[in-house]
């Protein structure tokens, strides 16, 4: 944990007022305050505090999965919608940004959704233009014109772009490997916004290019057959583990537990076949590390339908 600290942006009173790192500080920290971003993207507009500190966390743990002298591709998705997938990811790459020599990509590979979260949360203008999908469906366009750069936060980002009706065919093109590969030559840390596992089969077209999934559980509202539903979907391999969101309880607090006869699916289970179940899901959950809990005080509240 003494390491952590050290990942995160040094305060202004640490630099010397006329030195280059301390001029490119305030330039970032003025950019932040006048950016429009989400307060709940504490890991770009509030480096320094606790709940940012959680963010680093993640960080850590996609820094030692990297290999050395590679590129990392992390997908970060949740059983259903409303878990709080988006935020997480923006804060991860945002924690991962906050190395000055870092190359981190954002991509919005949710591509299933009417209007576009990323684009809400970091005020982005444009949100009608090219993104992902054009770059697919249309070999003459390169990356370089559909990704933004936001200096402010030395991140670089990939909306989803137009809106189609062929989406499992986009996502098992050969042509998305083509540009991930790129990413991966270009970038150090690729993170993509993925969609949820258990409503849609995204997750699993687009494993095989990921190097690990961090799977977003809201805690007290995810349904726990849901989380086994999404666990059974995903190739044990792939899961880095699972990030616990809006945690109120204390840290010793399980999932298992707390879900063991509160919750069914649609409705209360019994309490013999409830606590059978919770057993299972424990055991589950003990073989995929728990990696983070974003707690309460943060509560980074996705908008509705993410």
């Amino acid at each position: 944990m003494e390491n952590l600290t050290k990942l995160a942006e040094p305060s202004s009173r640490a630099q010397s007022p006329g030195s280059p790192s301390a001029t490119l500080y305030a330039e970032r920290q003025h950019a932040r305050k006048h950016s429009g971003v989400d307060a709940h993207l504490v890991s770009l507009v509030a480096t320094d505090s606790y709940e940012a500190e959680q963010y680093r966390r993640l960080r850590l743990a996609v820094e030692r999965m990297r290999k050395p002298g590679e590129s990392a591709i992390v997908g970060v998705c949740s059983p259903v919608a409303g878990d709080g997938k988006s935020v997480t990811s923006i804060n991860l790459a945002g924690a991962l940004a906050q190395d000055p020599k870092a190359r981190v990509l954002l991509v919005e590979i949710d591509l299933h959704r009417p209007y576009t979260a990323i684009v809400d949360y970091l005020a982005l203008d444009n949100p009608a233009g090219p993104g992902l999908v054009n770059v697919i469906q249309d070999p003459s366009l390169a990356l370089d014109e559909v990704i933004r750069h936001l200096p402010a936060f030395n991140l670089s980002v990939l909306l989803g772009g137009s809106h189609s009706t062929s989406i499992y065919e986009i996502l098992e093109s050969d042509r998305l490997g083509e540009l991930l590969a790129e990413m991966r030559r270009r970038y150090d840390y690729i993170v993509l916004d993925a969609p949820p596992v258990v409503p849609v089969l995204d997750c699993r077209l687009i494993e095989k290019w990921v190097d690990g999934f961090i799977v977003v559980v809201a805690a007290h509202q995810t349904p726990r057959r849901m989380l086994e539903e999404a666990l059974n979907h995903l190739s044990p391999e792939k899961v880095m583990g699972l990030v616990f969101n809006r945690n109120d309880r204390p840290s010793t607090y399980t999932y298992g537990y707390d879900y063991a006869y509160a919750h069914g699916y649609g409705r209360p289970m019994r309490r013999r076949r409830a606590g059978r179940r919770a057993r299972m899901l424990r055991q589950r959950i003990k073989a995929r590390p728990q990696i983070g809990t974003i707690e309460a005080s943060q509560r980074a509240e996705e908008k509705q339908g993410q």
